[in-house]
């Protein structure tokens, strides 16, 4: 039987892969600047400043794009809940500048996605304050988890957002838009990578315990929501539109990671780990082709 790890042994087990990767993932992530995708040319005061206050007519983003963007704001901007819960199992050495690292991406996509939107009068920017601020208030928590639960789900979540922000790209509404959403696609893959590598490390280490805590992030996966105005949850506006599908995420979010973790040709799994793998082969579209 194989040994099983505090959170506290594999936090120092781990903290030479956590430095590597973090190093590996700062020089692939670094080189791009939030307000060169911005056309500040195009904006102008609003009435308080002696302005024009935002018309319905002024947007000429489709209402999928405009729903899209206003969802990415509000997860985005609800960074510090989520800094809140991932921080507090990472609260030491490499992982806690990872932690400030991820943090500092995460909020430059919400600084770019809102001055677009406001420079170019895409959104009601009273409406989208007020979401805004009803969102944050709502907060958000994690139900309790070990530090292997964290590290998958946010390599899951990750992914999610990488494809929702690549079909939003998809879109091709205008090139802004689409080059917004191509470059945060592209760091929501970075991230998902350094907690991928997190997991594969961890895997090596503690094969049965691993795999037992990815076989239950896969089974109790939830993206972060939105509850719009009209009362529907966000990811169910966005499935609809094409832009995110929870019906999906097996072959889109799952099923990349797990081939990239060797899940299902690995020959290291004990019992229980054996079991935990059966669950996913047996469970769902987890697993397709792989």
């Amino acid at each position: 039987m194989q040994t099983l790890l505090t959170d506290r042994e594999l936090l120092e087990s781990l903290a030479v892969d956590v430095e590597l990767i973090l190093r590996k993932h700062i020089d692939a992530a670094d080189g791009w600047q939030p307000h060169d995708l911005v056309p500040w040319d195009n904006g102008r005061n609003f009435a308080f400043l002696g302005g024009t206050d935002w018309a319905p007519e002024e947007s000429e983003l489709s209402e999928t794009a405009k729903l899209a963007l206003t969802v990415s704001v509000l997860i985005a901007d609800n960074l510090p809940s989520y800094h809140r819960e991932v921080g507090k199992y990472l609260r030491t050495g490499a992982w806690w500048r990872w932690v400030g690292r991820w943090t500092a991406e995460e909020n430059r996509h919400e600084i770019l996605i809102r001055n677009y939107l406001m420079v170019t009068r895409s959104v009601d920017p009273v409406e989208l304050e007020r979401l805004r601020m009803e969102h944050m208030t709502k907060g958000f928590r994690r139900p309790a988890m070990h530090l292997l639960e964290v590290l998958a789900t946010c390599a899951f979540e990750e992914a999610a957002s990488a494809v929702r922000h690549r079909n939003i790209a998809a879109l091709q509404e205008n090139p802004q838009v689409t080059a917004i959403a191509e470059r945060i696609a592209l760091d929501d893959e970075l991230q998902s990578v350094v907690f991928a590598d997190l997991i594969a490390a961890a895997l090596d280490l503690v094969p049965d315990q691993t795999m037992r805590a990815i076989a239950d992030r896969v089974a109790g996966f939830e993206i972060p929501t939105v509850t719009l105005p009209d009362g529907r949850s966000s990811d169910e506006v966005l499935a609809e539109a094409g832009v995110y599908d929870r019906a999906k995420e097996g072959e889109l979010v799952f099923a990349p990671l797990l081939k990239r973790w060797n899940v299902f040709t690995r020959t290291d799994f004990g019992p229980d780990g054996q079991l935990a793998r059966d669950e996913l082969s047996s469970g769902s579209s987890a697993s397709p082709g792989l």
